[in-house]
């Protein structure tokens, strides 16, 4: 299908936060290259600000706990898909539920491309016996993988990054950081294989603070991540917790405004990315070779685990699961070595 033939493509990205902000950089650069192109984004109601103000984009909500559940939700769904006028379908989630709306556009006929997530190449990755250790695609790829078989090639170096948003007024306080660099730290991951230990960055935390150089914004959701997060808010003078009091558009607003985000292999690290800010991330049982890094940072920006003496990271793609005795493979990085990162990005970007 050559690419004046392609009006109007559905991109489906139903999953967690980080995959949909990972698909960003591919649909604005699509934008650029392609200004005829329409793109609507199939995808859950709380990620649709993710897509705020990009041309040519609209947002389709999927109600998949409500009216879109089940077979019989997800055919009135491909009903309501159907009078957008679309005429390709990018699956860029590749699961049962966007496997089952494939099925209905059969009917249709209209083009349905499904992403490789390359799934025994990542189940060979994690594998403690695997014969070779080398990167996999990254998810960058794989997607513009799949545009390129609807006719609409892109590279990496032809995806885009968003600009900075205005900070709304609620936040604005934060902004003015009398000559205090504005950075942002998401100490939280779904699991545990992910996460720094919380007293170890406590002592990241304390190093940032007393050099008075930095305005620390504390990201993070739910009651217990919300009540660290009070603690350390309270602790530090120049930390400032918002999880829990601010709308996820207004988080994004603030997010493009960092002038560096501290994260783990997370959510929060790709939104970081899509704004072009610089973004280190903390990995423990996981390991960039699976694909995942953050758009468009640097090899150096990744802080691992130490593999010699833990030969087995990557134990899982998710960091959901690890051998005994790897529950502690992120005492290997150190909190000075973090601050280090830090100090030396910021020294020498701004």
């Amino acid at each position: 299908m050559a690419p004046n033939n392609t009006k109007h493509i559905l991109v489906i990205r139903l999953s967690a936060m980080g995959d949909v902000a990972m698909s960003v950089p591919v649909i604005l650069g699509l934008t650029k290259k392609y200004p005829e192109l329409k793109i609507t984004v199939l995808t859950k109601a709380f990620t649709a600000p993710i897509f705020d103000d990009i041309p040519n984009v609209k947002v389709f909500k999927a109600d998949v706990k409500g009216k879109h559940k089940g077979v019989l939700g997800l055919w009135k769904l491909y009903k309501e898909l159907k009078t957008l006028q679309i005429n390709a379908v990018a699956d860029i989630h590749n699961v049962l539920r966007s496997t089952i709306l494939k099925q209905y556009f059969k009917l249709s006929s209209i083009p349905f491309i499904q992403v490789d997530k390359g799934r025994e190449a990542k189940k060979e990755l994690v594998n403690p016996q695997r014969t070779s250790f080398t990167p996999l695609k990254t998810t960058f790829e794989r997607y513009a993988e799949v545009f390129g078989k609807l006719g609409c090639p892109i590279t990496i170096s032809e995806m885009e990054t968003l600009p900075k948003r205005t900070i709304s007024e609620n936040v604005l306080n934060l902004n003015d950081a009398k000559g205090k660099l504005l950075i942002g730290i998401a100490p939280f991951a779904a699991f545990s294989g992910k996460m720094y230990p919380q007293n170890l960055m406590e002592e990241v935390l304390n190093s940032l603070n007393s050099s008075n150089n930095y305005q620390i914004v504390l990201f993070g959701g739910g009651e217990k991540e919300i009540e660290v997060l009070t603690k350390w808010d309270e602790q530090f003078n120049n930390c400032h917790n918002v999880a829990g009091k601010l709308s996820f558009s207004d988080e994004l607003r603030l997010i493009s405004n960092l002038e560096l985000m501290l994260a783990m292999d997370s959510g929060n690290a790709h939104l970081a990315a899509m704004y072009g800010v610089p973004t280190v991330t903390i990995w423990g049982v996981t390991h960039p070779y699976a694909g995942f890094s953050p758009f468009n940072q640097p090899e150096h920006y990744a802080l691992l685990s130490d593999r010699k003496k833990y030969p087995a990271i990557p134990t899982s793609i998710y960091g959901n699961k690890y051998p005994d005795g790897y529950d502690k493979v992120m005492e290997t990085i150190l909190p000075v070595t973090i601050v280090q990162k830090i100090n030396e990005i910021l020294s020498t970007s701004v």
